[in-house]
């Protein structure tokens, strides 16, 4: 058994008002789900593929992230035709398969990623090639300490991201517990009970319980 959150896409208004695709791309997770497969969450968005700038799409991998669960589509397509949204994917590291394509999954992912890294390592060896060049016109280039300072930053943003993570997720979690909060859960234990039914993880992995959600919501 699996959890999976879904994410339907159309590409037009009329499309997304009257139904057409994303009866069809229910009706394609549906068969690829097994019998004890679970889908926790459902997000649709009418949108162009080429658009960067889908709340869905970052709300449905923003689920996934709380859950655990994996991210599924009807179609590859149906997920991106950016890289942005790729490197996003990546950096999340949130599963995903598309229904039409069962192996076109994580796999798939760093693949795309690979070509991406290739045309950085072109720009890279034109930029060394430029360098040499400029040396050996007499064009002075050395040490000025920069790399000490560089490797220095390269830690903080190191540490920065990590802090930045867990300023996000929190910031997720948090969202849900406004959303248990207007469903009527007014303890710690009921909101505790609202996210654990969601299988929202806890941030070590584990249940919630009424001094973790405490915890967070002081940090609000």
């Amino acid at each position: 058994m699996a959890d999976y959150v879904a994410y339907y896409r159309v590409s037009t208004r009329r499309q997304g008002s009257s139904g057409l695709g994303l009866e069809a791309q229910r009706n394609a997770v549906a068969e690829h789900l097994r019998s004890r497969d679970n889908v926790i969450a459902e997000y649709t968005e009418v949108e162009s593929g080429k658009r960067k700038d889908r709340p869905a799409l970052l709300e449905a991998i923003e689920r996934a992230q709380l859950t655990g669960a994996r991210l599924i589509v009807a179609k590859l397509d149906r997920l991106a035709r950016n890289l942005h949204f790729i490197t996003t994917l990546m950096e999340t590291k949130v599963r995903f398969v598309a229904a039409d394509l069962p192996d076109a999954n994580n796999l798939t992912v760093h693949i795309l990623a690979a070509v991406a890294e290739a045309e950085a390592k072109m720009i890279s060896d034109r930029t060394k090639a430029a360098l040499a060049a400029a040396k050996a016109r007499g064009q002075r280039l050395g040490d000025d300490g920069s790399n000490l300072r560089n490797q220095s930053v390269g830690l903080k943003r190191s540490l920065e991201v990590r802090q930045e993570a867990a300023q996000l997720r929190a910031a997720s979690v948090r969202k849900v517990i406004v959303e248990a909060q207007g469903q009527g859960a007014a303890s710690l234990a009921q909101i505790a009970q609202f996210l654990n039914e969601r299988s929202i993880r806890a941030a070590r992995g584990g249940a919630w319980t009424s001094t973790a959600v405490s915890r967070v919501m002081r940090e609000c």
